[in-house]
Formats: structure tokens, sequence, C-alpha cells
């Protein structure tokens, strides 16, 4: 421990000001000047106010406590709080305010979290939490660089993460344009004329029931994060419940598109997934090789060209969806056989060279994340002097 500094239990540093705290029904929630906070901050607003006075919010359940994502959050002017977050008012002669929000919110506090179905903060446990106390001249030089610094570590992400989702863009908006130059000698012809006889573009199992060991393998939306979908991780259902869906049973190598959900999503079945099957979100497809290789219609369906018919065609809000009757409409542009090898080659390139600028991307927001861990053990170890 750095000299001058100590460690305190969090009931000794703030006033707990949760009796006063009131449950708002949600009748009582009516449009009003005075927001009203619950565990993870604004969540409507009400006619009239219980606290008027800048103060901390912890949330009481629902946070990531092992992760160091926790809720604490500072509030000022007239507002109401739930009885689904701590109320804090920090002895601001020995505590900054947010020298506890940084602490709260990255540390590992599972030690204190009790609960399976639903981790909670109890009043108790919050006030035996132990924070390192930095006397209060340092603690306000050290907020002060992490505050700086978290700025510019925000916007370094910002823009980071703009240059991914661009970096994850590029292949469709390339591929679009290298499709373009082969539009003089390109047939539009739509996808249910392009697959194989036994391909019939249908849905996936509507019901798969639970997890079964050893059962079928199944894939959903969800598995379809990277361009290939392995064995590894599948649910496994009863086989019997496929029974109806022989027709979307894969072959491997199929190519799975998302028709529910992510719709114009797109990945490879692996050779290993011959056998298994498909949700009600993913629709199998397998071209006919004498129109067009996998290879090439794979990449057809991830273009410009492709996504954005499927765009077009997808509907609703809180689950958006493309029906089989507009899919199978879909038009492609599809070269000559000889020019389709040429494509395929420049598009391979393409896709090799976006795949290292996307990991470039993702690697520099691993690495801000790590900084931003250094900085906090930094500064809580009394090693942030600069």
């Amino acid at each position: 421990m750095k000299a001058g500094w100590q460690i305190k239990p969090l009931g000794e540093l703030c006033d707990i000001l949760d009796n006063r705290r009131k449950p708002v029904t949600k009748s009582d929630r009516i449009a009003g000047p005075y927001p009203y906070y619950g565990a993870t901050g604004i969540q409507d607003f009400v006619s009239d106010f219980i606290f008027d006075e800048p103060l901390v919010l912890v949330g009481e359940d629902g946070a990531k406590w092992e992760s160091g994502e926790n809720t604490a959050f500072p509030i000022e002017g007239k507002c109401w709080v739930n009885n689904h977050a701590h109320v804090l008012r920090p002895i601001r002669e020995r505590l900054i305010d947010n020298w506890l929000i940084y602490f709260l919110n990255h540390s590992d506090l599972t030690e204190y979290v009790s609960g399976l179905t639903v981790p909670k903060l109890n009043q108790g446990s919050l006030r035996e939490i132990r924070i390192p106390l930095a006397p209060m001249e340092e603690q306000r030089r050290i907020v002060t660089l992490l505050d700086e610094a978290f700025a510019d570590i925000a916007t370094a992400k910002a823009n980071a993460e703009k240059n991914l989702q661009n970096a994850r863009e590029l292949f469709t908006r390339i591929s679009g344009s290298v499709l373009a130059q082969y539009a003089k000698t390109s047939q539009e012809i739509t996808l249910e004329a392009l697959v194989e006889p036994d391909c019939s573009l249908s849905y996936g199992i509507v019901q798969p029931g639970d997890e079964v060991a050893d059962g079928l393998h199944i894939v959903r939306p969800v598995d379809m994060t990277t361009d290939v979908v392995m064995l590894d991780g599948l649910k496994r259902i009863d086989p019997a419940l496929a029974n109806s869906y022989a027709r979307t049973t894969l072959k491997g190598n199929d190519i799975l598109l998302c028709v529910r959900g992510t719709t114009g999503t797109v990945a490879l079945a692996h050779s290993e997934l011959a056998g298994a099957n498909v949700t009600r979100g993913i629709v199998p497809i397998r071209f006919d090789p004498a129109k067009l290789s996998q290879q090439f219609g794979y990449y057809l369906l991830r273009s410009e060209p492709a996504q954005l018919q499927i765009q077009a065609k997808t509907y609703g809000t809180a689950l958006q969806q493309i029906n089989i009757r507009d899919l199978r409409q879909l038009t492609l542009p599809v070269p000559a056989p000889q020019d389709q090898e040429v494509i395929v080659q420049r598009l391979s390139a393409l896709e090799e060279e976006t795949k290292q600028l996307t990991a470039a991307y993702e690697n520099k927001l691993t690495a801000l994340d790590d900084l931003k861990k250094s900085l906090l053990h930094q500064a809580f170890s009394g090693q942030l002097t600069q």
C-alpha cells in the first residue's frame, strides 16, 4: 500500500440513503420534468421527486459483477430512484464521487454478491466493500488523469469501432464493383432458378426444443458469427423433431443465409455438418454447379447487389425477417463460367485483405480496453503518476 493510503469499508465513507428511495409503479411514471432512475440509468419520467442533491447510484442487481462492468453513475438534481439501485452520498471531505464511481465500475465485486438466478449486491455487503483511499489532493489528481485519459480512449474507441464497421462492409461494397465490371456479359437470374433441384429454399425447424445430449446438431442464427460454421458449440436436439424438415438437412458446404433477425448474414456450413439441420431463421442454399460454383454463389450473396435486395425485402421492427417468396425471387448477376473463376480469385484476395484489416481494428479495440484496465490498476494502487 502506498504511503499515506488506507483501505476502508464503503460504509465508513458514504451515507447510504436507501431508506429514502421510493418504489415507483408503472402507473406512477408519467411525462414530467424529473427523471426516474433504476439500476441501469434513466428509465422514464415522473411528476414528483424524492432526491434533490448530487448523489451516486449503484445497481443492486443485473450488473456484470465478475467482469467489472458495473452500474455506478452520478445523478444531480431532482429525481426519483426505485428499489433496484443503492443511493450513496459520499462523505466528500474524505471521498470524491468519481473516485468511488471509477472504483465500483471497474472492480471485481463478486465476493460481495449473493444469489444465483439474479446476483444481488445487498446493502450489508455494499457497506463492506473495501476501497483504497488516497489523500484528497491525490484523489483529485488521479481522477483528473483518468477523466482525460478515458475521454481520449473513448474517442479512439469510437474511431476504431467506426473503422471496424467500415472494414467489415468493405467486402460488400467492393464486391459489387467487381461484379459490375462483368455486367455486360452477365445474366440476371432468380435465386430459385440457380439452385440444385433438391434445394427447396425453405425455412428450418420451427420449434427445436430443448438441448439433448448426443442429439442432432442444429445451426441457429446466433451461431453465424464466423465465415464457416463448425460443429463445436452447436445445440443438439431430439432427432425426431427434424423428421418433417428433411428438406433443410445439410450436406456440408451449404451456404447458410439468415432470414430472421440479422437478415442477410451469410456463412458456409463446414463439411462436418453433413446430416445436421437448421432452425427457422436460416435457409440452406446449394447452387447448381452447372450454373455457378458454390464459392462464387457465396460471394454473390454477400455482394452489395444481393444485400441491397435482401434489405429492401426485410420487414418488421422487433424481429426483422424476409419471406421465402421474396427470397426465391432475388435476382443475381451471373457471368460466364470462365469469368466466375476470375471473380472468385479476385474476391478471395479481397476477403483476405479485409480480414487482416478487421483483425487490426479488433486488436486495437482490445488494446484500448487493456489500457483502461491498466490505468485503473495503476490508479488504485498508487502507481498513476502522469
